[in-house]
């Protein structure tokens, strides 16, 4: 039996986060349903403080999700709102695999908000340990 997964990040900022990767990844974010979130809240089944505008589109405060259109069996991304921010080293990160281009991808990445933490090799394996604009570590490999 498989299961449907979905990757679920922590974030300070979840639509921020969701438009940095979606445009890290080439993805995309998946629209508001602004008609939707009215009527829930106009029903009272959500409350105009579960909302908020990003870039002139009503959202769900909570959360942002991010996709492949053009793989839509892959799993989704969906970042979620917390009150704390990132205070340890994460148990489970991504890596983004570009072969030989790792270092032009980096400097692309850090021009867009990342940092860059270290370099890595072990054998034929090399990549860049980074991380996104909240602090999340990724690897660029």
């Amino acid at each position: 039996m498989g299961y449907e997964i979905q990757i679920t990040v922590d974030s300070k900022d979840p639509h921020r986060q969701a438009k940095w990767w979606a445009q890290t990844l080439g993805w995309r974010v998946e629209p508001s349903d602004e008609e939707f979130i009215r009527r829930m809240v106009a029903a009272g089944h959500a409350q105009e403080s579960d909302t908020t505008v990003f870039e002139g589109v009503l959202v769900w405060r909570e959360g942002a999700a991010i996709s492949d259109p053009e793989h839509p069996q892959r799993p989704r991304m969906l970042f979620q709102s917390v009150p704390e921010g990132k205070s340890v080293k994460n148990r489970l990160h991504l890596d983004i695999r570009v072969g030989d281009r790792r270092e032009e991808v980096a400097a692309e990445l850090v021009a867009t908000g990342a940092t860059v933490m270290h370099r890595g090799q072990v054998g034929p394996s090399i990549w860049i340990t980074m991380t996104d604009p909240e602090g999340n570590e990724f690897c660029v490999g």
